[in-house]
């Protein structure tokens, strides 16, 4: 086993904290019970933040960034795993409060494990990641509101191109939904519609501020922008509809009003996919497994070397990033 490796640190600089590449010794890695060696990761816009130094993401420094891994058992003082199993994490604070991704070996907590699913490599399950995933909890979350029905209104997507809204278009279109994808980008028009979407939105229609209540449209919304696109998206849904919040790109505040839940009976419904409970985790990659088309997740992942982070990150938060982005760990 290697002595030292590559990670990518958030370190505190001048009161800046900002992402590096330096080594690791396995001495330094935190005493849980599971040893892990990671294969992928992935890009996240929370790991751009982080890396960037554009949000503060890491509570303490120095931290290793990098919200997901899929990798293989080394060690385990747990019985819940074995040496070989092959393992999926995603979330539970990594990059935040604990020690993440992007480093070749980490030792994490037993109970933050999932087997790797089935009929998923671990590419392709990071090629899924905490976006995918994120976006199965936003679909199982919705229909369990009961109001969206395959084949009957309209369902919109906001941050259509990027992660969490292309598998959320390809999952919903998948079961049937009639899928409008709201995105400021019109060359990406083509490739929503191979992931399924049948209607578009410029992302620019959200962002005006607009009265309380608007004419009803959607039946159903997955959101991960935030501010006045999701104060809008409230305004604009159908009497008994819900929409589905987990994200903030555009902004976490929300200044709106009260009218459209109780004058249209209108939810907001928040998804956290970090502390999710195992059952909804579970829950979100049987519905992966079933309803995400592989040719569309390959159509939608590039995978690039650990080495490119800096250049990667800078990217998703300017909102250049199309799709989902696989961190091979082992490319530094």
């Amino acid at each position: 086993m290697e002595k030292s490796f590559t990670a990518m640190v958030i370190d505190n600089v001048g009161g800046q904290t900002r992402g590096g590449f330096r080594k690791i010794t396995m001495g330094e890695l935190p005493d849980y019970d599971v040893l892990v060696e990671v294969a992928y990761s992935t890009l996240n816009y929370k790991d751009g933040l982080a890396i960037t130094g554009k949000g503060r993401i890491a509570r303490r420094t120095p931290m290793i960034a990098g919200v997901d891994l899929a990798g293989t058992v080394v060690e385990s003082r747990s019985p819940k795993w074995r040496e070989g199993d092959k393992v999926v994490l995603n979330g539970w604070g990594l990059s935040e409060t604990e020690w993440g991704a992007y480093v070749r070996y980490q030792r994490v907590k037993p109970e933050w494990l999932i087997p790797l699913p089935n009929g998923f490599s671990m590419l392709e399950a990071m090629a899924v990641g905490t976006a995918g995933y994120t976006s199965a909890l936003c679909v199982d979350a919705l229909e369990r509101w009961g109001i969206a029905k395959p084949g009957k209104g309209e369902v919109i997507v906001t941050g259509a191109a990027g992660g969490v809204g292309s598998v959320a278009v390809a999952l919903l279109s998948a079961q049937g939904y009639i899928v409008t994808a709201s995105t400021g980008r019109p060359e990406t028009r083509d490739y929503l519609a191979s992931l399924g979407a049948t209607g578009f939105i410029d992302r620019a229609d959200l962002l005006e501020k607009g009265p309380p209540l608007q004419k009803e449209r959607w039946t159903g919304a997955i959101d991960s922008v935030g501010s006045t696109t999701l104060v809008n998206l409230l305004a604009q849904t159908v009497r008994g509809g819900a929409v589905v919040a987990c994200g903030l790109a555009g902004g976490a505040d929300l200044n709106g009003t009260v009218f459209p839940h109780i004058l249209r009976s209108v939810a907001l419904i928040g998804v956290d996919s970090v502390v999710a409970p195992i059952e909804q985790r579970l829950a979100a990659w049987k519905r992966l497994e079933r309803d995400l088309d592989k040719s569309k997740l390959r159509m939608m992942t590039t995978v690039e070397p650990m080495s490119r982070l800096p250049q990667l990150a800078e990217d998703i938060v300017a909102g250049r990033i199309r799709g989902r982005v696989v961190i091979d760990v082992a490319s530094i």
